[in-house]
């Protein structure tokens, strides 16, 4: 059980039904609409800061184009890509486009301010452009009481205060957290609580 309680790891598939939007509707709207296979913008390119949630939405897209059978590429961090991958970015851009497939690629800035390749920035900019803002806390918060009243979990206030104010930002850290101090209340068969959070999180440490 110790092993178990301690091996905290986001396990919940990355999909678009479970990307907690907050001001990213539009973004998450035109997905959906690009994987249809029927909507007239087939490229999106999506920007942030780390933990916006780029990452979870290519992969959310790859798996929901893999269960349709779409042609879909995907490029994630786009301003790492050395200069032959950049070229063969391009050129995949320009194949897609003549072929009808669908493009969603990603970076920390707008596709012209990254230093880029001045076509590729041009490619990457022709689509939809949108940029990821993070979640709030009070959007976290929603998420996280979402979460544990899916799970029929009883979640006190302080406790999803304690989390947004001790742990890990991205929500599927804390939902991890979330799902290991319900499996412990479960098994312990006791309310949750900060001080049991306290515990588990000590445990972890100490292992």
């Amino acid at each position: 059980m110790k092993q178990l309680l301690l091996d905290i790891q986001p396990s919940a598939p990355q999909t678009l039904d479970n990307f907690i939007s907050g001001r990213n509707d539009e973004a998450l709207h035109s997905l959906k609409q690009a994987l249809t296979n029927v909507a007239e913008a087939r490229f999106i390119y999506l920007w942030g800061s780390k933990g916006s949630g780029k990452t979870h939405l290519l992969q959310a897209c790859k798996r929901r184009a893999a269960e349709a059978k779409l042609p879909l590429h995907i490029a994630d961090d786009v301003h790492n890509l050395n200069e032959d991958a950049q070229i063969a970015l391009f050129d995949q851009f320009n194949q897609l486009r003549a072929t009808g497939g669908i493009l969603i690629s990603s970076g920390i800035a707008a596709p012209t301010q990254m230093g880029l390749r001045e076509d590729l920035a041009t490619r990457l900019a022709w689509g939809l452009v949108y940029q990821l803002h993070p979640l709030t806390d009070e959007e976290k918060a929603k998420a996280l009481k979402t979460h544990a009243q899916d799970r029929g979990m009883k979640l006190p206030d302080e406790v999803v205060d304690y989390c947004l104010r001790y742990l890990r930002r991205d929500l599927p850290t804390l939902m991890a957290v979330l799902d290991a101090l319900d499996e412990w209340s479960l098994t312990e068969k006791k309310p949750v609580t900060v001080p049991m959070l306290k515990k588990l999180l000590q445990l972890k440490l100490e292992y």
